[in-house]
């Protein structure tokens, strides 16, 4: 009696393959070129067939005609390729033109905003709104950029008819939370002596823009703006948060 033989199944793991995914039109486009030539090579084959089934005979013409069907719906699905494609390539260069527009809107707000500033203070040119000896703070406005960052603006002017130049500086003090514990921050750093103060010099008004840099873990309560001249107050302001 013959011994059957067992022979041990290979198993191979599936093979992974890697596809790029085309656009939906492209999709749609694909599929309706594959019905077109499906159907079209379908009704040739059936019409074929019904004329051998009845023993007429194909002509010439018939078989001709079925080439350039075929060359025709190859023709259309080329076309309908190259647009997909064409559809693409469009997409991703509006996505590069929405970036690109995106920081042309944020450019434009923040120039918005400056302008805003100085028509604030324009309009602010009366009588009433000079402090002592003609000067005044305009506008002083403060926002946090990042947890460390603090952005200031603020427009400092002279009015009346005084036609002299005006020479000082301009100081922060910040009131803060560190630590749990409330803590007072001096900007520009004193120790830094002449050479960080922030300096004004104007004979109608000028423009103070930029950040300061917070210490670690602290939480800034509000912060007072100060116009001094020769040691004296000449303006200030305070703004919370």
């Amino acid at each position: 009696m013959a011994k059957s033989r067992l022979t041990p199944k290979r198993f191979l793991a599936p093979k992974m393959t890697i596809t790029h995914e085309k656009p939906w039109t492209f999709k749609v486009a694909m599929a309706g070129v594959v019905i077109a030539i499906a159907a079209g090579v379908a009704w040739w084959t059936y019409d074929l067939g019904k004329s051998f089934a009845f023993g007429s005979k194909i002509s010439a013409d018939e078989v001709e005609g079925l080439k350039e069907k075929i060359t025709e719906l190859t023709a259309e699905r080329d076309k309908l390729s190259l647009a997909a494609n064409t559809i693409e390539s469009t997409v991703n260069i509006d996505k590069s033109t929405q970036k690109q527009l995106t920081d042309q809107v944020k450019a434009l707000t923040t120039e918005n905003l400056k302008l805003k500033d100085d028509l604030a203070f324009f309009e602010s040119l009366t009588p009433s709104a000079v402090g002592a000896e003609g000067i005044s703070l305009q506008n002083f406005k403060v926002e946090m950029l990042s947890p460390g960052q603090l952005r200031y603006r603020a427009l400092v002017m002279q009015g009346g008819k005084n036609g002299r130049d005006f020479t000082g500086e301009m100081q922060f003090s910040l009131n803060l939370v560190q630590v749990g514990k409330p803590a007072t921050m001096l900007f520009p750093d004193p120790k830094s002596g002449d050479a960080g103060k922030l300096k004004l010099s104007f004979r109608h008004y000028q423009r103070l823009e930029g950040t300061i840099t917070l210490p670690e873990g602290a939480t800034v309560k509000g912060v007072q703006a100060k116009v001094l001249s020769n040691g004296q107050i000449r303006a200030q302001q305070m703004v919370n948060l």
